[in-house]
């Protein structure tokens, strides 16, 4: 269950830096053998790729990719609650399941760097535009 690992990474002192671990295996993953995984673990692949390339783009903008972020704390968090935490009360945590569970935890990490006020302000507060 690799494939779930988070695409944003800690405040190092000097800023967000993007998550190592998707650099790491996902990039390599996705340039040597893509074509020999299931086509939903492609999938996968593709897609925390392209989120660890956004990543290294949200260095630069970071609140121009507030959606980005917001997406990566909503599936965590949705993650963590429909599948950890019932495995987890049921006390039948596997190995692949805790290795998940470990990097969706940094969740907190990524949640206190969102500029929450703005966020809500934004998205939550601002009228919607009319639909044509």
């Amino acid at each position: 269950m690799h494939a779930l690992q988070g695409a944003w990474s800690c405040d190092t002192g000097r800023g967000r830096a993007p998550n190592p671990d998707l650099a790491i295996v996902k990039w390599p993953v996705l340039i040597q053998h893509v074509q020999s995984l299931p086509v939903m673990e492609g999938v996968v692949a593709c897609l925390l790729t392209a989120m660890s390339l956004l990543a290294f783009l949200g260095l630069r903008y970071p609140v121009q990719m507030l959606p980005i972020l917001l997406f990566e704390v909503t599936w965590k968090v949705i993650w963590i609650a429909a599948v950890a935490i019932p495995h987890l009360v049921s006390d039948d945590m596997n190995a692949a399941t805790s290795e998940v569970l470990f990097s969706c935890s940094f969740i907190v990490i990524i949640a206190a760097a969102i500029p929450w006020r703005y966020a809500w302000r934004r998205y939550i507060r601002t009228p919607a535009d009319a639909w044509r």
